[in-house]
């Protein structure tokens, strides 16, 4: 069996629990994966690094008693993403605290994580990594991957500029392994549109910030329920990297959303102003699919109404 075949028989929708900075905590990964999608969360989300150990523990123990008791029930693995890049100090320590618990997949994100591989490897994880262009993807598949996540334009946080049409059909060409594909995902119909254009899961992160579980202040949430495409704006400002914010948290901010001067990593000035209203927690990152969130709901109903409108979608197309 493939591996995107045995993950898939482990689920109840191809879904993939984005993870998304600060928001991404054990009571959403797990709540995700009990609804029959993968739930995951940044290794950096636990703090200090030795919690980190606690959060492991805890998902896998919880998931481990839920499959004990209906070994029916499908109960999604969980992963956790890796910031592979040399300001991350932190990465020897998370990796060898995924091996401990043997955290099923890792989501690797920036350079090529050949470091991940071999960890992952070791123990008999999986590793997938996030690609916004064609060569970002031939060097992960280079690092030995084994699977790919295509980041493209619309999705929430860091997002690329291509459309998931491109990026996708040219994947293809010559990887025919895991692929997963992000960008304004927040319907079940999506995610059928996803696999129909060939991608084996959908890759949904701003779906679940208006969650019961999310990690979101409350106005955060009610934020993302108000805002539709128009209120999401690309800017390169916050991070020095371009991303996908909320219009609505970046004037709270007192910037002026329509005239926002751009930046990169090297000209980043982490004494300046814009650097007190820390990205993330101040600046709200979320995707063009936000119109179609209407309301904070748990993630067991979120991944319900998903699922309904896949369904339905199936049927509308006689599959």
């Amino acid at each position: 069996m493939s591996l995107a075949a045995d993950l898939n028989a482990q689920m109840r929708l191809p879904v993939i629990g984005a993870p998304m900075f600060i928001l991404s905590n054990p009571e959403l990964v797990i709540a995700q994966c009990r609804a029959g999608i993968v739930g995951s969360f940044p290794a950096l989300n636990a703090r200090p690094k030795s919690a980190l150990a606690d959060w492991l523990a805890r998902i896998t123990e919880t998931l481990a008693a839920e499959r004990s008791a209906d070994p029916q029930r499908r109960v999604a693995p969980f992963a956790v993403n890796q910031i592979v890049h040399q300001s991350n100090d932190r990465l020897e320590h998370d990796l060898a605290a995924c091996a401990d618990y043997r955290v099923p997949l890792l989501i690797t994100s920036l350079r090529a994580p050949e470091e991940a591989v071999a960890a992952a490897h070791e123990y008999g994880g999986k590793v997938f990594h996030d690609v916004i262009s064609v060569r970002h993807a031939e060097k992960a598949i280079e690092a030995g991957v084994d699977g790919l996540i295509a980041v493209c334009a619309g999705a929430g946080g860091h997002a690329g500029t291509l459309s998931p049409f491109a990026l996708v059909s040219e994947i293809r060409r010559f990887w025919d392994g895991p692929l997963a594909v992000s960008g304004a995902i927040t319907r079940g119909e999506h995610v059928l549109a996803a696999q129909a254009m060939g991608a084996d899961f959908a890759y949904m992160g701003t779906r679940f910030i208006a969650s019961h579980e999310a990690g979101a202040a409350q106005a955060y949430k009610t934020m993302v329920t108000a805002s539709s495409a128009k209120d999401v704006v690309y800017s390169s400002l916050f991070t020095g990297v371009h991303g996908n914010y909320l219009r609505g948290s970046i004037e709270n901010a007192g910037f002026d959303a329509d005239n926002l001067p751009s930046a990169d990593k090297a000209s980043m000035s982490f004494g300046s102003e814009r650097e007190k209203k820390k990205a993330w927690k101040d600046i709200w990152g979320a995707g063009q699919g936000v119109g179609n969130i209407d309301q904070v709901a748990p993630v067991a109903d979120i991944v319900d109404r998903l699922l309904g409108e896949y369904d339905s979608a199936r049927a509308r197309l006689s599959l």
